[in-house]
């Protein structure tokens, strides 16, 4: 999958890059116009492109079947932190192996290897981001809110849900390549799925990296508690289970730091979430234990409370 990821890299890396340049590549490989959707978002911090991608399965939700539907999200402030940083940064990873996801699956239907559900890929293009200061690196800001983010990343069709992020920019993870978190599901961080191990294990040909979670990362942000970084907010705006999927380095690394994009490891982000779709949508690969997910709800009740902001009054 290097093409893809070397293509969609050479389209993004530059101050033009929009929603419009990824689905003019995305329609050479096959995909219609009508399965792609951009919106751009607007405010006083600047504007970013949207765009949703829905690739039909053969067995799909879409077609009238019953396969389960994955949604894939790259998850990022910007792809470029312009005027101030000049190329690609590190925080547009989980863009670029979003789309080079998305292409890989449209190339393959196009040859007639249709995976068996449908794949939804969201996520957005902002060529000029601006940052903010956090420890021990700075981080990219976005030009929009989360509300906004979530109302665009999220689509209730995607019975799970794996959310890309570049997650360089803390000393918890000292390796690089590719890591798992636990599932999170409507405010519960569950056990790491062994099906997802799997699918790890099989495409790095390595043992599988888990980062930990604490309960403050799957809160919204927005509510001064600490964040190792985004990635699993798709999981306060969802009640499908989350998976994030991290692209971890040795050292840490500032998420506006330029030249710091490996392309091999954004690939192998890329082929693990193509893999998932595949495993999921033929019933081989899990998120969730359902029936112990429905023991601890009657044990210890609903969690939701984590995915909202909480009581600011105590």
């Amino acid at each position: 999958m290097l093409k893809q990821v070397m293509d969609l890299f050479e389209l993004l890396d530059s101050p033009n890059a929009s929603g419009r340049i990824a689905q003019d590549y995305l329609c050479t490989l096959g995909a219609n116009s009508d399965q792609i959707e951009i919106n751009q978002l607007t405010s006083e911090k600047g504007k970013t492109d949207f765009i949703k991608v829905v690739i039909p399965g053969s067995e799909g939700k879409l077609l009238g079947g019953s396969a389960p539907t994955l949604g894939i999200i790259g998850r990022l402030g910007g792809i470029g932190a312009r005027p101030d940083i000049t190329s690609f940064v590190s925080d547009g990873d989980g863009a670029l192996a979003a789309l080079s996801a998305a292409a890989k699956i449209i190339k393959m239907a196009n040859n007639g290897d249709n995976l068996k559900g449908d794949v939804i890929v969201t996520t957005h293009i902002c060529p000029d981001a601006p940052t903010r200061e956090h420890y021990p690196v700075p981080f990219m800001d976005s030009p929009i809110t989360f509300e906004d983010t979530w109302a665009y990343e999220i689509d209730p069709r995607m019975d799970a849900i794996i959310s890309i992020d570049t997650t360089k920019g803390n000393r918890i993870m000292n390796y690089r390549g590719i890591a798992i978190s636990p599932t999170v599901c409507q405010g519960y961080i569950l056990k790491v799925s062994d099906s997802v191990v799997n699918v790890v294990e099989r495409t790095t040909g390595e043992r599988a990296n888990v980062f930990p979670l604490s309960v403050q990362d799957i809160t919204p942000y927005g509510n001064d508690l600490y964040h190792i970084n985004s990635i699993l907010q798709p999981a306060v705006a969802s009640d499908a289970p989350v998976i994030g999927v991290a692209l971890s380095t040795a050292v840490p690394v500032a998420g506006c730091a330029t030249g710091a994009s490996h392309e091999v490891d954004i690939e192998q982000a890329a082929r693990f979430s193509i893999e998932v779709a595949r495993d999921f949508g033929q019933g081989i690969c899990t998120f969730v234990d359902m029936k112990e997910f429905e023991l601890m709800q009657s044990l210890y009740g609903s969690q939701k409370h984590f995915q909202t902001r909480g009581n600011a009054n105590g």
